[in-house]
C-alpha cells in the first residue's frame, strides 16, 4: 500500500496519466468519442501517458456538455417550486373545504364562506414559508457543495460536481468523496472505503485500471480517476436519487400527524353523511338553511390548519438555522436532534479547531537534533496531501529546494494504522525507514518513552512519535522493532465555545461523549479543560469488549475514549443504539463517516472532508460547534410546539363529530352556521396556535407523539361537546316563537367559545407574559364581535335577555372544572 518516487522532495510527479475518455455511460462498449480522447489504456507509449495526464481540453469540455454528457445529479436538500405548490394546494382536505366553500357561495351569504378564505389564506402561507426555506436551503447548499479537483488543459481546478463530464480527470486526496463512476488512471497508495456502497469496511487499495464507484471516498493516498459514469447513470446516483430527495414525509412529526388524519377521516366521513341527511329532514322547509348548517357541521370536523403549521414550523426552522449557516439537508433532522439523548463527539475539529501547531520536537537517545529537523522536513514533503498533523510538521520545518534529501517510497496516513511512513534517501544516498505515528501504537507496551509521553498526553498535548524500523515498509511488522528517534509535541487549538456547548447539553439532560482516535489520556485531558463529567477517567477503546452488550455498557458508563478505530466509532453507535438510545455523531474526518452514517443524526463541519459532509444531515458551514444548541432548540420549539397546537386542532375535530352526532340522534337543527365556527376556530385555535407553534419551547422532546395528544384531545373534545350540546338544549326548551333558533344559536356559541377558550388556556401553559396576553386578546376580541352592533349582525349573534346568557356560563364553567379535573387524572395515568 505504498507509493514510489525518484522526484525530488516537494516536486513530487504523478505516476501516471488519466483523463482520457473512457467508456460512455451509457454502455461500457460504446465507441470512443470522435474527439481523438480514446479510452486510457496501460502499458502505452510516454507520448499517451503524457497526453493523458493533461486531462480535457476546453474543447472537449464543450462538446461533452452538447451531447449532455454532464453530471446531472438530483437535488438533494429542497424540492422543487412546483412540487412544494402541488403539496400545499392540491390536498385531501383542501378538495373537501373547497366543495364545501362552493356550495356556500351558491346559497349564500358570503359570511358563511368566511372559512374558504381562511383556507386560501393559509395555503398561500404555507407556499410563501416553504419557497423561503427552499430559497435559503438551496443557497446553502450552493456554498456545502462538494467541489472536485478535476484537471482540464494539464491544470487542476475546483467546479462544481454538476459541472463535470465524460471523462473528465478527477483527482482524489484524503477525505473526498467519489462524485462520479470512473476508472483510476493515478494511484499514490490509493485507498478507498467502499462500505457505504457494499458494507465491506476494509479500505480497498486502488492501482490503474482499478474500477471507482460514486459514493465511496478516499481514506489515504491520492490519485486521479477518469470518469466514465456520470449523473443518474453513476452508481451512487440510482441507489440514491429517491432516498436523498425531500424527506419531509419520513419524519416522526408527520408520520404522527398522517396517521391522526387519518383516524380523523374515518370519523368525518360517516358523520358527515348522517349530519346531511338529518339535516335536509329537519330543515325540510329551507334548504338553503339546511345546507348552510350542514356545511357549518362538517367544516370544523377538518384540521387543516394542522398540516399547515407544521410545514411552516419546518419551513422557518430551516430559514432560522440558515441565517446561522446551518445547512439542513434532510429536514427530519431538525426534530432528529431534538430527540437525541447521547451525542458522540469526534475530538479533533469539533472540541478542538482543525489546525494544530509544533511545541516542540524532543530527540531521543541522543539522536541528533538538526538531523531530526530534517528527517521530518523530508517526512512532511513525502505526501502531497498532508493531515492537521503532518502540516503542522511541514510548516514547522519547511523543506529547502536544494536539500539534498529524496523521497523513496511512502506509506500515508490512515486512522486504522495511526501511523505514516517514508523511505527517504539522504544526500550522502544513504535510504532510511521512518515511521510517524502513536507512540502507543509504535512502541511495545512498558516501553521507558512512554512514560514521558503519558506526562505529555495528560497535558493535553498531541504526541507523536518519529521512528526509524529496518522492516519494509509496506510490511505488516513495520513498527516492530521501531528505533525512537524523536517525539513530536503538538498544541490543540481548543474551540472558544465549545465549553459552553457542552455545558449546555448537560443541562439538557443530553450526555456528551468524545470519540477520537487520539491517545486516551490526551483526550481526556482536552476534555477535562473543557468541563466535560467524565473526563478525569478516559477509556482506551483497544480494551473495550467486543460484544455488543457489553460494549454498550461499557460505552455507556464512560464518557472518553481515545485510540478508536473507524469502524470501532461505528460499532459504538450501534451499541448505544441497541439500548435505546437516540444517538448524534458528529465530526469532519473521513474517519468519522462510518459513524455519521449509521448514527441517527449525523452533523458535520463546513470545513470537513467532502465524504463526511456528503453522509451528514446537518453541515454547519461556520465550523462553529456553538450552532448545536440552535438546532436543538429549533427541534424542540417545532416538536413541542406542534404537539400543543394538534391538541387545540384535534379537541375541535372531535367535539364537531360528537355534537354532529348527537344533533343527528335528537334529529335537530345543528346548533351553528359556517360564519359562528370560523369565528371560533379563528380565535381559539387558528390564530393563538400560530403564534404557539413559532414560540421558543426548551422541553425535551418525548417519543409517542400521537398518544400523547389523543390522550388530552380527547377528554377535551368530549367535554366540550357534552356542555355545548346541553346549553344548546337548555336553551331550545327557554326560546320560543320567531328568532327562537338564532338566539340558542347564540347562546350555544359563547358555551362553545367559553369553553374552547379554558382548553386553549391548558395547552398554553406554562404561562407567559406573552401567553396570557394572547389568551386575553382572544376574549377580548369575542366580547367586542358581542358588542358591537355590524359585527353582531354580520355573525349573527345576538344574546337574548339574562337568564339563559349566565346558564350558558354556568355550564361553560363547570366544563372547565371537569377539564382541570380529566386533564390531571389523563397526565397522572397516562405515561409519556
Amino acid at each position: 500500500m505504498t507509493h514510489r518516487a525518484e522526484a525530488e522532495v516537494g516536486g513530487l510527479e504523478p505516476e501516471g496519466g488519466g483523463g482520457g475518455g473512457g467508456a460512455s455511460g451509457a454502455s461500457a462498449a460504446a465507441p470512443p468519442p470522435d474527439d481523438g480522447h480514446a479510452p486510457p489504456e496501460h502499458g502505452g507509449d510516454t507520448t499517451a501517458d503524457a497526453a493523458r495526464a493533461t486531462g480535457l481540453t476546453s474543447a472537449q469540455v464543450a462538446e461533452r456538455v452538447a451531447r449532455g454528457e454532464i453530471n446531472d445529479v438530483p437535488v438533494r436538500s429542497s424540492r422543487s417550486a412546483a412540487d412544494i405548490v402541488r403539496a400545499n394546494v392540491f390536498t385531501r382536505f383542501n378538495a373537501i373545504i373547497g366543495i364545501l366553500f362552493l356550495i356556500i357561495l351558491v346559497v349564500g351569504p358570503i359570511q358563511d364562506g368566511l372559512f374558504g378564505f381562511v383556507i386560501i389564506a393559509n395555503t398561500g402561507i404555507g407556499i410563501i414559508q416553504e419557497l423561503r426555506a427552499k430559497k435559503t436551503l438551496d443557497s446553502l447548499a450552493v456554498i456545502g457543495e462538494a467541489r472536485p479537483l478535476v484537471r482540464r488543459n494539464g491544470v487542476s481546478s475546483e467546479v462544481a460536481t454538476g459541472d463535470i463530464v465524460l471523462g473528465d480527470l478527477v483527482e482524489l486526496r484524503p477525505g473526498d468523496k467519489c462524485v462520479v463512476d470512473g476508472e483510476v488512471t493515478e494511484s499514490q497508495s490509493l485507498e478507498v472505503d467502499e462500505s457505504l456502497l457494499t458494507g465491506e469496511a476494509d479500505p480497498v487499495l486502488k492501482q490503474p485500471g482499478d474500477t471507482i464507484m460514486s459514493g465511496s471516498f478516499v481514506v489515504a493516498g491520492g490519485g486521479a480517476f477518469t470518469a466514465t459514469k456520470v449523473g443518474r447513470e453513476a452508481y451512487a446516483a440510482q441507489l440514491a436519487e429517491e432516498a436523498s430527495r425531500f424527506t419531509l414525509v419520513h419524519s416522526e412529526l408527520r408520520s404522527g400527524i398522517s396517521q391522526i388524519l387519518k383516524y380523523i377521516t374515518y370519523m368525518i366521513i360517516p358523520a358527515a353523511i348522517g349530519l346531511v341527511i338529518s339535516q335536509m329532514v329537519v330543515e325540510h322547509n329551507d334548504p338553503s338553511e339546511a345546507i348552510r348548517r350542514m356545511v357549518a357541521g362538517i367544516v370544523p370536523m377538518v384540521p387543516e390548519g394542522l398540516v399547515l403549521l407544521t410545514s411552516v414550523a419546518f419551513a422557518i426552522g430551516v430559514i432560522r438555522l440558515g441565517r446561522k449557516q446551518c445547512l439542513v439537508q434532510e429536514l427530519p433532522a431538525i426534530e432528529g436532534l431534538a430527540r437525541v439523548d447521547i451525542v458522540c463527539l469526534d475530538k479533533t475539529g469539533t472540541l478542538t479547531e482543525g489546525g494544530m501547531d509544533v511545541a516542540e520536537t524532543r530527540p531521543l537517545d541522543g539522536a541528533d537534533p538538526g538531523h531530526v529537523e530534517r528527517v521530518l522536513a523530508a517526512f512532511g514533503q513525502s505526501d502531497p496531501h498532508p493531515n492537521a498533523s503532518l502540516q503542522a510538521i511541514v510548516d514547522a520545518y519547511p523543506a529547502a529546494a536544494d536539500s539534498g534529501w529524496s523521497c523513496v517510497e511512502a506509506l500515508p496516513f490512515s486512522s486504522a494504522r495511526k501511523y505514516s511512513g517514508a523511505v527517504l534517501a539522504e544526500p550522502d544516498g544513504a535510504r532510511h525507514t521512518w515511521l510517524l505515528g502513536a507512540p502507543d501504537v509504535l512502541l511495545p507496551a512498558g516501553h521507558e518513552t512512554l512514560r514521558e509521553t503519558g506526562r505529555l498526553d495528560s497535558k493535553g498535548l498531541r504526541v507523536l512519535l518519529l521512528a526509524r524500523t529496518g522492516a519494509e515498509l509496506e510490511s505488516s511488522e513495520a513498527a516492530a522493532g521501531a528505533e525512537p528517534r524523536a517525539l513530536v509535541v503538538l498544541e490543540q487549538r481548543l474551540r472558544p465555545d465549545a465549553s459552553a456547548t457542552l455545558e449546555y447539553f448537560a443541562e439538557q439532560h443530553v450526555q456528551t461523549k468524545v470519540i477520537s482516535g487520539d491517545n486516551a489520556v490526551s483526550v481526556g485531558a482536552v476534555a477535562g479543560q473543557l468541563g466535560l463529567p467524565g473526563a478525569e477517567a478516559p477509556v482506551d477503546a483497544r480494551q473495550l469488549p467486543e460484544d455488543r452488550d457489553e460494549m454498550a455498557r461499557a460505552v455507556e458508563e464512560g464518557s472518553v475514549f481515545g485510540r478508536v478505530t473507524p469502524q470501532q466509532k461505528r460499532d459504538m453507535v450501534a451499541a448505544l443504539q441497541s439500548r435505546g438510545h437516540n444517538v448524534a455523531m458528529t465530526g469532519d474526518g473521513v474517519n468519522d463517516v462510518l459513524a455519521l452514517k449509521d448514527a441517527d443524526i449525523g452533523v458535520s463541519m463546513g470545513s470537513g472532508s467532502e465524504a463526511t459532509k456528503g453522509v451528514a444531515q446537518i453541515v454547519l458551514l461556520n465550523n462553529s460547534f456553538a450552532t448545536l444548541p440552535s438546532v436543538v432548540g429549533e427541534g424542540r420549539r417545532v416538536i413541542g410546539n406542534i404537539e400543543r397546537v394538534a391538541s387545540l386542532f384535534l379537541t375541535k375535530t372531535v367535539y364537531s363529530v360528537l355534537l354532529a352526532l348527537l344533533v343527528i340522534l335528537w334529529q335537530i337543527p345543528y346548533p351553528f352556521l359556517p360564519r359562528h365556527l370560523t369565528l371560533l376556530a379563528s380565535l381559539t385555535i387558528g390564530i393563538p396556535a400560530f403564534f404557539l407553534a413559532l414560540a421558543p419551547n426548551r422541553e425535551r422532546a418525548r417519543p409517542n407523539f400521537v398518544r400523547r395528544v389523543l390522550r388530552y384531545a380527547m377528554p377535551a373534545g368530549l367535554i366540550a361537546a357534552t356542555g355545548t350540546f346541553t346549553a344548546y338544549m337548555l336553551a331550545r326548551g327557554h326560546y320560543s316563537g320567531e328568532g327562537a333558533l338564532d338566539a340558542e344559536t347564540s347562546v350555544a356559541t359563547m358555551t362553545l367559545f367559553l369553553i374552547a377558550m379554558w382548553v386553549l388556556a391548558i395547552v398554553a401553559r406554562p404561562y407567559t407574559w406573552w401567553r396570557i396576553g394572547l389568551v386575553l386578546a382572544m376574549g377580548l376580541g369575542f366580547v367586542v364581535v358581542l358588542v358591537t352592533p355590524w359585527l353582531q349582525d354580520f355573525f349573527k349573534l345576538q344574546l337574548v335577555g339574562t337568564e339563559m346568557p349566565w346558564t350558558g356560563v354556568g355550564v361553560a364553567l363547570t366544563a372547565g372544572v371537569l377539564l382541570e379535573i380529566v386533564w390531571r387524572l389523563v397526565a397522572r395515568r397516562v405515561p409519556a
